[in-house]
C-alpha cells in the first residue's frame, strides 16, 4: 500500500512538474520578447507623467494616456523592434542617417513613428530618442476623457415643446 501511495505521489508530482516546465518555457518566450524593453522602461519612467502600459498586448510607455513608445506587435516588424512616436521629418532624417538602426514598414508609413532595432541602438541615442518622443506627444493636446455614461443613457438636452 505504501508503494502505491508513493507511486501515485510521484506521478502527481511529475505531471505538475511537466506543466510547470511548460509554463516556465512560455514565460521565457514572453521574457525574450520584452527583454529589450527593460532599458526603454528605465529611461521612459524617469520622465514626468509617464506610465507603463500595453498596446495590442505589447509593453508600452504612455504620457497622460498617449503612447510614445511600445514594442512593435505588427507582423511586418522585425523581432526586438521598438515603435517610437516622432515627427515625420525627424523620422525621415533618422532613417536616412542610420538605416541599420531605424527603419519603416508599409504598415507604419501613415503614422508619425519610427521603428527602432533595439539590439543596434546605443543607450545614449535611445535616451535622446525617447526624450524627443516624450516631447512630441506631450506637446499635443491632452486626451479627452470619455463620459462616464454611454450616450444612450444620458438625458436628452432637448426640451419638449408643446
Amino acid at each position: 500500500m505504501r508503494r502505491l501511495r508513493t507511486a501515485t505521489f510521484f506521478l502527481h508530482c511529475s505531471s505538475s512538474f511537466t506543466s510547470f516546465s511548460t509554463a516556465e518555457v512560455s514565460m521565457n518566450r514572453r521574457r525574450q520578447k520584452t527583454d529589450g524593453f527593460e532599458l526603454v522602461r528605465q529611461f521612459g519612467l524617469s520622465l514626468p507623467d509617464v506610465q507603463e502600459s500595453t498596446m495590442y498586448g505589447a509593453p508600452a510607455l504612455k504620457v497622460r494616456g498617449r503612447m510614445f513608445a511600445c514594442m512593435a506587435s505588427h507582423k511586418s516588424a522585425e523581432p526586438g523592434t521598438l515603435v517610437v512616436r516622432i515627427e515625420f521629418s525627424a523620422r525621415d532624417d533618422l532613417i536616412a542617417t542610420e538605416p541599420a538602426i531605424y527603419y519603416l514598414k508599409d504598415h507604419y508609413v501613415d503614422y508619425a513613428s519610427v521603428l527602432v532595432r533595439l539590439s543596434r541602438i546605443s543607450p545614449d541615442a535611445l535616451r535622446d530618442l525617447l526624450l524627443s518622443a516624450w516631447r512630441f506627444v506631450s506637446a499635443r493636446e491632452p486626451m479627452r476623457r470619455s463620459p462616464a455614461t454611454p450616450r444612450s443613457m444620458r438625458r436628452s438636452r432637448r426640451t419638449r415643446s408643446g
